[in-house]
């Protein structure tokens, strides 16, 4: 393989590349974070660490890696980047979370599958993401998103019996789940779980397309992740004030699972996790980016099992397969639309250089045609 082939080949896989390390980063998150609300994590406080550890971490790389492409802060931009710190590190980190309290690791993350079905309406509501109704890829994508929160409906309102798959963990003494009460959930607290989750999810959705309309006016990632970050810290600190008011213990931090989660949340599903999807959205678009929510559920699925003695029940597994098959509709609709991007994108730069061609050869015979020598087109 040449060295260009292998460069094109890269340039392809990029994007998956990055999704499929982002999902894995959100799958082990999610494993911590719940072993840590099991001992007694405040959500609220935890929001604030995690976003301050992740300030911290991408700040100095963003001051010394963008000063020449950082663009002027203004005005609008400002109120773009608060509203940015209060959807997703806020609104969608406490919701979620406080969801996962009331249900399991595995059922929160596969609620989240139906981020990519609300972000594409929300795409498609503003003109982010192109629909031809009378298109067949068009369809696929319509098709799979009301397919998509179909299965996320057959989840919450579907138990039925619990499944154990050969990894699943039969020992009761883990020390990750010796205090850990998720084995049975009750049908109110799922639904008053999924409630929470479903209104962060849309909470999330706002933020990816918040985000991607403000790269068009401010690309530089890792300054904008370092100042979201920022202000979701100052916002959730005064949320967690008046909600905990003088309750001082919840701020309280130890060497423990619960450090643990902040500064592993912080790095890696908060500063990482906005750089990346960033960088993909540009390129992509931001239905693409949150189109890889399943791979996140398979992962967790797995070792929330294997570790955490979380049981499946039947309705999640046939909720989730449901989830897959709409998902690969809209993977598969937005496959199109790409291959179509990039053959309209190959014309233009054809037509582009047939006409500069066609232009300098007709300053060259005008030239000609003047009796004058055409320097520099002519060797002697």
């Amino acid at each position: 393989m040449s060295k260009e082939s292998f460069k094109g080949l890269y340039v392809r896989i990029k994007p998956f590349m990055l999704m499929i390390f982002l999902q894995t980063s959100y799958a082990v998150n999610g494993l911590v974070v719940k072993s840590a609300l099991n001992k007694g994590l405040n959500h609220y406080t935890f929001a604030v660490y995690r976003n301050a550890v992740a300030a911290l971490f991408f700040s100095p790389f963003a001051f010394f890696l963008e000063r020449k492409v950082r663009p002027e802060m203004t005005v609008s931009i400002f109120l773009k980047i608060m509203l940015l710190g209060l959807l997703e590190p806020v609104i969608d980190q406490n919701l979620y979370y406080a969801g996962m309290k009331f249900t399991t690791a595995t059922f929160a993350t596969s609620m989240c599958n139906i981020l990519p079905a609300i972000t594409f309406v929300m795409a498609w509501m503003f003109r982010l993401e192109k629909v031809k109704l009378r298109s067949l890829h068009s369809q696929g994508k319509i098709i799979g998103t009301i397919v998509t929160i179909g299965g996320a409906m057959i989840m919450t309102l579907i138990r039925g019996p619990a499944i154990l798959f050969p990894w699943t963990n039969h020992h009761h003494h883990h020390p990750l789940h010796h205090q850990s009460t998720v084995n049975t959930m009750s049908t109110q607290d799922q639904i008053k779980g999924s409630l929470m989750i479903t209104v962060g999810c849309f909470s999330w959705a706002s933020f990816v397309i918040l985000q991607a309309v403000t790269l068009k006016s401010y690309p530089a990632q890792l300054s904008l992740t370092a100042l979201v970050c920022m202000m979701g810290t100052l916002e959730g600190s005064i949320l967690a004030l008046v909600v905990e008011k003088t309750n001082a213990s919840i701020w309280s931090i130890n060497w423990d699972i619960k450090l643990f989660a902040a500064i592993y949340g912080g790095i890696m599903c908060s500063g990482c996790a906005y750089y990346i999807s960033g960088v993909v959205m540009q390129e992509r678009g931001p239905v693409f980016v949150t189109a890889f929510s399943p791979l996140g559920m398979v992962i967790i699925a797995i070792l929330g099992s294997s570790i955490l003695a979380e049981k499946l029940n039947l309705g999640s597994v046939v909720g989730a397969v449901v989830i897959m098959v709409g998902l690969y509709l809209v993977i598969w609709g937005k496959s199109k639309d790409q291959n179509k991007q990039d053959l309209e994108l190959s014309l233009n730069e054809q037509h582009i250089d047939g006409v500069k061609t066609a232009t300098f050869k007709h300053n060259v015979d005008l030239v000609n045609s003047d009796g004058k020598p055409s320097t520099d087109l002519e060797v002697v």
